[in-house]
């Protein structure tokens, strides 16, 4: 009785702090909202755009109920969307009461895909003739690559420039498994020389192909930043190598000297320029919009637009990012039900009369990425089809691609990865041995353990599981000749698992065109003949509180393993998808790291 009673306290007191919570929660949301809407923000008079690209970049910001709500340590990381982020520069650009940009470039905003979108996305506001200063205490590789579309370039006298060049390091875990007594049993495509997923299991250094295919796309990467600095800065490019070559750059005197920036300025210099570029005087405030402010307003002609235009033509784009995995998947992963559903909801949309597949994937689930190839086929024999990659949309990424009409890809995309692997870690010896672990089995048949982690495979088993690999990579590479009208002798010549950048797969014909989401809109636009038309984004959001529970679990889940692993946090979360990998995969060869 005794046991029963505390039992039952424990039921109705854990009910009650459950409940407590909720209410709670719903408290914070309708003060949140009742607080004031998108339309009490406006830009005044003689304003400066404030810039920080300080939070975490994404394609599309889902504009989650979190968002609006302060929870401490829940969304200290703010989100923000690059499809916000241009729209809100154009609209920028014909706001009368913007200036011009301040650009506080003090963190890297993302990969050199989306980076190369922002920077356009700035040289594309310049065009009105606005000014654009940038200003940092420290500008990295990424950051002053955007620093390069302002007009103005200032670091502050204490800060540095780092421009050494690129560099990408991979760590090799075979010693490691050697001593745990771990041995990994990879399959990967009987020539796929280049889908090197699995040579840190196998290896202690890069193979001859793997260096091969680094330096290629690092040179290539490397030699897009430089073109792009020596067009804004009027540097030659052998100049810039020299610079990098000998680490000229020590402080901020040597940026000025070799003219990669304008000036060393401390901050209250920096904002006694915005003053005069303001014309106001010396002790006026400066009045700022902050941008992600900026981009939540909505002008009342715009939203009404939204809402009255269910009939109007559409041009839906179908975000799909994150590792592709079999099931629903979220705003990070790539589900193939989720994105399927999407891509076929848009198919039957009367009203969408173009569909834009932003891909920004790695790749992943081999079958997952046959469910969605099979959506964009049935799409395209509709309607356009457009692929816009973002900053990798490689192996798995690249196969839902390769049916489109059209390939658009930015310079510096990581595509191409044509390859399949497979990996089944033999355990056996680990646990017998270090752990004194044991196991026995009972079969009906003779292979009916063939996968499992305690035993080796056998000859049979390993060529049965060799044969299946070469079958998904001449499937991968058929299909890829069928979407891209090539042979698949061609394909193969140019697959293999190679990387390549977007410019070097504009060479090779695995994309189209050279341009970010925005040139592939305005392609999928002409393709379906519009010329007035909305853009509608898919998968659409969950209801309200099926969010909030996922926004939970989700940030709290990343909060504290950023919180407990600092920089390394990468590394576990490349483990974290190594260890949900089911059935054969087409993936990315590793964690592409560059600095």
């Amino acid at each position: 009785m005794k046991q029963f009673f505390k039992t039952l306290l424990a039921s109705v007191l854990g009910l009650f702090l459950g409940s407590f919570l909720i209410i709670i929660l719903f408290i914070i949301i309708i003060v949140s909202f009742s607080g004031g809407g998108e339309e009490s923000f406006n830009t005044k008079e003689n304003s400066v755009l404030y810039m920080t690209l300080n939070q975490k970049m994404v394609d599309n910001a889902s504009n989650g109920i979190l968002d609006h709500i302060e929870i401490p340590g829940m969304n200290d990381q703010k989100k923000l969307g690059l499809n916000d982020l241009t729209s809100s520069l154009k609209r920028a650009k014909t706001d009368d009461n913007i200036k011009g940009i301040y650009l506080d470039l003090s963190s890297n905003p993302g990969g050199l895909g989306t980076i190369e979108e922002i920077r356009n996305a700035i040289i594309d506001f310049k065009e009105s003739g606005k000014w654009v200063i940038a200003y940092s205490e420290y500008y990295s590789h990424f950051t002053y690559y955007i620093a390069t579309a302002a007009d103005e370039i200032y670091l502050y006298p204490e800060g540095e420039v780092d421009f050494r060049g690129f560099r990408t390091e991979l760590m090799f875990f075979k010693g490691a498994l050697e001593k745990l007594d771990i041995v990994p049993q990879i399959i990967r495509g009987s020539n796929n020389k280049f889908k090197s997923a699995m040579e840190p299991f196998m290896y202690e250094q890069m193979s001859d192909a793997n260096r091969e295919q680094i330096m290629k796309y690092l040179t290539s990467m490397w030699g897009h930043l430089l073109n792009g600095v020596s067009v804004a800065r009027e540097v030659s490019i052998d100049e810039l190598n020299m610079i990098a070559d000998s680490v000229l750059i020590r402080s901020a005197a040597d940026a000025v000297k070799y003219k990669l920036v304008d000036k060393a300025m401390y901050k209250d210099e920096v904002l006694a320029l915005l003053r005069e570029k303001l014309e106001i005087e010396e002790n006026d405030d400066i009045e700022t919009a902050c941008f992600m402010d900026y981009i939540k307003y909505e002008d009342p002609e715009a939203k009404l637009k939204k809402e009255l235009g269910d009939d109007e033509d559409k041009i839906a784009v179908v975000y799909a990012t994150g590792s592709i995995e079999s099931g629903n998947g979220d705003d990070e992963t790539i589900g193939s039900e989720r994105i399927s559903k999407a891509i076929r909801k848009a198919r039957l949309d009367s009203t969408v009369k173009a569909v834009v597949l932003r891909v920004n994937s790695p790749g992943g689930s081999a079958l997952a990425s046959d469910v969605m190839w099979r959506e964009m086929v049935l799409c395209k024999a509709e309607k356009p089809v457009i692929v816009s990659m973002g900053d990798v949309a490689a192996s798995g990424g690249y196969y839902i691609a390769c049916p489109a009409d059209r390939i658009f890809a930015n310079p510096t995309t990581i595509t191409g990865s044509i390859g399949v692997f497979g990996m089944l870690p033999y355990t056996g010896d680990f646990f017998k041995n270090k752990l004194g672990i044991t196991t026995d089995r009972a079969m009906t048949n003779a292979h009916s353990d063939m996968g499992s982690s305690f035993r080796m495979l056998d000859d049979f088993e390993f060529n049965t599981i060799q044969k299946g690999v070469d079958k998904i990579y001449m499937q991968f590479t058929t299909k890829v000749a069928e979407g891209r009208g090539m042979t698949q002798p061609a394909v193969d010549e140019i697959g293999q698992g190679r990387v390549w950048t977007g410019i070097d797969a504009l060479e090779n014909g695995l994309v189209d065109e050279l341009g970010g989401l925005t040139a592939a809109i305005n392609y999928a636009a002409t393709a379906a003949e519009l010329e007035d038309y909305d853009v509608t984004t898919f998968p659409k959001e969950k209801d309200p509180f099926e969010q909030i529970m996922l926004e939970i679990k989700g940030e709290s889940k990343t909060y504290f393993a950023k919180q407990a692993l600092g920089n390394n946090y990468k590394i576990y979360e490349q483990l974290d998808n190594i260890s949900t990998m089911e059935g054969y995969q087409m993936r990315l060869p590793y964690l592409i790291d560059i600095r």
